[in-house]
């Protein structure tokens, strides 16, 4: 079951929350050492994103890292940090997360870690599954709705796209639930911590932009049967035919993908 842990209010920073780029500022100690020890000790190579005031950067610079790089998107927040944590260096880089290539910073497997944007996480998320070779643990506080999203079994109704793409290559961990007050400005949800853990997969087995693209056009018609739903691919009649997407394990959406690849293959014939 998730945790729900204490909170303990700590004074703000001076650096305004901006609206259009989905910040709320952490504003708990508690909270942010929390985050930063639930990555591993293995983790000596880590990326956070959008450090904003440094509540969480203090306690990762703390940890015995080869490298740390920060990436903050905020100039007035960059700004901040350069004055208050100037051992990140040329390591605190002012850029959009999203338009970077990772394999610029690290040229060694990295890790991920942030209080997560919510108008973002799931685009964050892709990102980590486009370079998944690399990135090897990702903990990251994000809206507590995406988050039981991700971390969901088959057969939940909040089992989705995300819930399955990052299953395939990470083990999901919901570390815990974070209240709405210990953010400034407070979001009107809740928030919560998950990890992923890259896990020892290398290859699903079947062609891998297929199982993408069979993934989402079976969870785009969710309340159809994947008969009815995967019609823009296949006209599918298989075992799994008359389920629902949130139905199907990962496993079995490879198993479906390999039968649509066959179909696919035998109309091009």
């Amino acid at each position: 079951m998730p945790v729900k842990i204490t909170v303990q209010p700590h004074t703000l920073y001076k650096v305004r929350a901006k609206k259009h780029l989905g910040q709320h500022f952490l504003k708990d100690e508690t909270i942010a050492s929390g985050i930063a020890g639930s990555l591993s000790p293995e983790s000596v190579n880590v990326l956070e994103v959008g450090p904003g005031t440094g509540v969480l950067t203090k306690y990762l610079l703390q940890r015995n890292n080869e490298k740390l790089v920060a990436v903050e998107v905020d100039r007035e927040s960059c700004a901040y940090l350069h004055e208050h944590y100037p051992q990140l260096g040329t390591n605190l880089i002012e850029a959009d997360f999203l338009k970077m290539d990772l394999r610029s910073l690290f040229t060694r497997p990295f890790a991920i870690i942030g209080n997560f944007p919510y108008n973002i996480s799931s685009q964050i998320f892709f990102k980590v599954l486009e370079n998944r070779d690399l990135v090897t643990e990702v903990v990251g506080m994000i809206q507590r709705e995406v988050a039981v999203r991700i971390a969901a079994s088959p057969g939940k109704k909040d089992f989705g796209i995300l819930s399955v793409l990052l299953q395939a290559w990470y083990d999901i961990e919901y570390l815990f639930t974070v209240d709405e007050h210990v953010f400034s400005p407070p979001p009107r949800v809740k928030s919560a911590v998950i990890r992923l853990t890259r896990n020892t997969v290398t290859k699903l087995g079947c062609d891998e932009k297929l199982f993408l693209q069979v993934v989402k056009t079976a969870f785009n018609q969710r309340r159809k049967t994947l008969h009815n739903a995967l019609k823009p691919l296949a006209d599918y009649n298989g075992d799994f035919a008359g389920k629902r997407a949130e139905q199907l394990s990962v496993a079995q959406f490879i198993t479906l993908t390999l039968e649509i690849n066959k179909l696919i293959s035998k109309v091009a014939d």
